[in-house]
């Protein structure tokens, strides 16, 4: 049975009512370009999210993660993301064309704190932009721009809660399914699951990029 709950809130007065009003450094934190703080940390992050929805609502979420200096700072108010392989599902980019908008988190190893960015979206394959975000001698295909309406740092919180840097405190993975086993089981595919994960495994040592 789908779980209902029982006391819903429905107002921004009740949350208020219950965590209190804004701290005076949060409410002010948000800017609309990408400024030199910023900048210094996008062009230092390995690692992002991007998050879409399609005109329906659906919503999409996705990682992407590269060498330093891969996510370009093309102006105060412009980002530029190179697409790599992937699983050519593409639910980034017909979100995108459906509904042109996108948001960003952008993460660094062994720093708490998060920058995030909003704003409109769109893809392009100007070939003098893609150039510039070769690795390995491959060319992206596509490039998303995200055009900086806000941008902010967010506190580190939740990553001290998680112990997201803290080796000695991460729980074992020991039974935790395999890529190939959640693909079997939910796609209800014939194949063999070990037959499935060394196939992975192989795609992702020759097909990164």
């Amino acid at each position: 049975m789908t779980y209902e709950a029982k006391q819903v809130v429905t107002t921004v007065d009740e949350i208020r009512a219950l965590i209190g009003e804004v701290y005076y450094t949060q409410d002010t934190k948000c800017i609309d370009h990408i400024d030199v703080h910023c900048k210094a940390w996008i062009e230092r992050s390995p690692f992002l999210v991007i998050s879409t929805m399609s005109n329906k609502g659906a919503i999409d979420v996705a990682p992407k993660g590269d060498p330093l200096g891969s996510w370009l700072v093309l102006d105060e108010k412009t980002i530029a993301i190179p697409d790599r392989p992937g699983n050519n599902r593409a639910d980034t980019f017909v979100n995108i064309l459906e509904n042109p908008r996108a948001g960003l988190m952008f993460m660094i190893p062994n720093r708490r704190e998060i920058v995030r960015v909003s704003g409109a979206a769109s893809i392009c394959k100007d070939p003098d932009l893609l150039a510039r975000m070769e690795v390995g001698g491959k060319t992206p295909l596509l490039a998303i721009l995200v055009h900086v309406e806000e941008a902010m740092f967010h506190c580190g919180k939740a990553v001290v809660r998680s112990k997201l840097w803290e080796p000695t405190a991460w729980a074992s993975v020991e039974g935790l399914p395999t890529y190939g086993e959640a693909l079997v089981d939910h796609g209800k595919l014939s194949i063999a699951v070990d037959e499935l994960n060394e196939g992975l495994q192989e795609h992702e040592r020759t097909t990164l990029y």
